[in-house]
């Protein structure tokens, strides 16, 4: 199993950033982040998804653990589970999108496929 990357903070810090990472997501269905931020988002959007299609209340519960707004969660069961019913892992896509302007970290695009 890979290490996760540290990002450069705190395991607080780091989870909490995930946390909103994947809320986001969820909600837009689509962010910009640095690559490496979404190397480390996309295997706990994917294990989101995958709690959802299973669709039991104790899925639910886990998925808000990690959720931070239950409106992303009731999307996430109602509208994003069932588009991936038949497929299995796969479920976001990362684009570059070239350096950003500050600090040239490489930027991309996550995306639900």
């Amino acid at each position: 199993m890979p290490r996760q990357a540290k990002l450069g903070v705190r395991t607080d810090h780091r989870n909490a950033m995930l946390r909103n990472l994947v809320t986001s997501l969820l909600r837009h269905e689509k962010i910009q982040t640095t690559e490496t931020r979404a190397k480390s988002l996309r295997s706990m959007a994917e294990k989101m998804i995958t709690l959802a299609k299973r669709g039991d209340l104790h899925a639910r519960r886990q998925a808000a653990a990690v959720i931070m707004d239950e409106e992303v969660v009731a999307k996430l069961f109602a509208d994003i589970a069932p588009k991936y019913a038949e497929r299995n892992g796969g479920y976001t896509r990362i684009l570059k999108v070239g350096p950003r302007r500050g600090d040239a970290a490489e930027m991309v695009l996550i995306e639900l496929v």
